[in-house]
């Protein structure tokens, strides 16, 4: 990569495409471009080409997708299979028509296996049955991924992929209908601080271990990826570290000061029961995260509470 190439970060306004746009200007990339939903709708082929025809990008970066929590992925199931399938075949497709340099594809930590061995491998994709509560998004993204793999052999695109896990932090979703735990959870505990309520009611048993990644740590690995990285295979991005709901459920309320209850609503799902990535290959690439989860939860309420008017809720 060169400090001059013009690069396009799909889904530049949302939480992982506004932490690379940060992080690659740190690093002096200044040649950036995004565009807008209303500017630019990724679902249409024949606006995408278009869009790389006139623009000519040298680097992609691929964060844009349709993405939400447990609730969201259980009531819309066709509506994240399709609209990330069709985002995802246009822009490649149209990296390589337009022969951009580099592609990096972003996909999740949902693509393995329900009961994958943990930490995962990048080598257990695709070899067991998937969390049936993401398994739309799951699929659509292990297509882009494979896509990506499949461009790379056939006709030698330097397109390469990352899984980073749970991600959390400036410019989050705290939609309740859509968020994942984190944001989910930072705005329950703030609104209940805010009315004085006795208690906070939060899904399932609280029993499922995660890991949590800061967003702007996930994006100083993407910008190392880019600069370091053209294997095929795919790339986990996290910390190696996991931590059970109840135990964040706990973190999130001190940080927030709030000083009631928390209830679990144990008839609904937990999700996959343990989701731990194996960060060896970053590791070995020369990459490491730097931010901690009490202090990336600070970071991120901080964020929250400033711009609650402005957040997407």
């Amino acid at each position: 990569m060169k400090k001059t190439d013009k690069i396009y970060v799909a889904g530049h306004r949302g939480l992982v495409g506004s932490a690379i746009v940060r992080a690659l200007n740190s690093k002096g990339y200044g040649n950036i471009i995004g565009r807008t939903h209303m500017e630019l709708d990724l679902t249409d082929q024949s606006l995408v080409r278009k869009f790389f025809e006139e623009e000519r990008p040298d680097i992609v970066v691929l964060a844009a997708a349709k993405v939400g929590g447990i609730h969201a992925n259980n009531t819309e199931p066709a509506e994240f299979a399709y609209e990330n399938l069709q985002i995802q075949c246009n822009v490649i497709e149209s990296c390589h028509r337009y022969q951009v340099n580099k592609l990096l594809f972003l996909g999740s930590t949902c693509i393995y296996p329900r009961l994958a061995p943990q930490p995962i491998p990048e080598e257990a994709l695709l070899t067991g049955p998937l969390e049936e509560t993401n398994e739309a998004y799951a699929i659509a993204k292990i297509a882009g991924l494979e896509m990506c793999k499949f461009y790379k052999r056939q006709y030698g695109d330097n397109f390469i992929s990352c899984m980073p896990s749970n991600l959390y932090g400036p410019h989050d979703n705290y939609d309740l209908q859509g968020s994942h735990v984190l944001p989910a959870m930072i705005r329950k505990f703030h609104e209940a601080k805010i009315r004085n309520l006795p208690e906070v009611e939060l899904w399932g048993t609280g029993k499922p271990l995660r890991e949590f990644l800061y967003v702007d740590d996930m994006a100083d690995a993407c910008v190392f990826l880019l600069e370091n990285y053209e294997g095929e295979q795919h790339v986990n991005i996290g910390t190696g570290k996991e931590i059970s709901i109840k135990e964040l459920a706990e973190i999130v309320r001190r940080t927030v000061g709030f000083e009631g209850m928390i209830t679990w609503k144990r008839d609904m799902p937990d999700g996959t029961p343990r989701k731990l990535t194996s960060v060896d290959k970053l590791h070995n690439l020369g990459w490491r995260h730097k931010i901690e989860l009490e202090e990336g939860i600070k970071l991120a309420y901080q964020w929250f509470a400033e711009n609650v008017e402005n957040a997407r809720m």
